[in-house]
């Protein structure tokens, strides 16, 4: 599901000054070593599902109801940095079952572009209107690397794969084969109260 939300070219000018604000910095001691109730990598930092769930014709599980904040990415530390991004990729699962992308925005800044991309594209394709069908949804595997800026946001990266599925951008296209793939999501945090919040992504295959 990774090759769906590539973001446009001027979103690649706007990355390159928000990910230099963290990737001069050396990693904070926190980093790496997340608390003593969060998951010791970012593939498990997934919330769990809130209620039960039901199943698609595709086969992937629709869930009934979106996924909460877990404790441990509650806060302002770098281990809840990178249990928020288990959490982040699991709304934006819900969003691509669903076409409902009012969860992880809420989770984004205001100003984030390539979380609007994504938002955009959920409305017209997801496995609710037949738009995606298959293996759609994106695992997150690891948070590859996390660090703290001067200015208090937080840059690094994650790595993302996803199975083999249909995808149909219009209700009137054709579909799509997209195979299994991996990619690299490179991400900058910013706060929002006692929070992180998504500032801003890009997803490189």
């Amino acid at each position: 599901m990774t090759n769906r939300n590539r973001p446009a070219a001027p979103l690649l000018t706007c990355l390159a000054t928000t990910l230099l604000l963290t990737a001069c910095t050396s990693p904070s001691p926190d980093a790496g070593h997340p608390d003593a109730t969060a998951s010791t990598s970012g593939a498990s930092s997934t919330a769990p599902p809130t209620s039960t769930s039901t199943s698609t014709p595709t086969g992937v599980p629709t869930p009934s109801a979106p996924p909460t904040r877990p404790a441990n990415a509650a806060g302002l530390s770098l281990s809840a940095a990178e249990a928020f991004i288990g959490y982040y990729v699991s709304l934006q699962n819900y969003a691509y079952a669903t076409g409902d992308s009012q969860y992880f925005m809420a989770e984004s800044d205001d100003g984030c572009i390539g979380c609007k991309a994504i938002s955009d594209f959920v409305k017209f394709s997801n496995a609710s209107n037949g738009g995606l069908s298959g293996d759609y949804l994106d695992k997150l595997i690891s948070v590859k690397e996390i660090v703290r800026g001067s200015s208090g946001k937080v840059g690094g990266s994650a790595e993302l794969r996803s199975g083999a599925y249909m995808e149909r951008p219009s209700p009137s296209a054709k579909p799509v084969a997209r195979p299994a793939s991996s990619a690299v999501m490179e991400f900058t945090l910013s706060t929002q109260g006692s929070n992180w919040v998504m500032y801003e992504l890009e997803i490189k295959e």
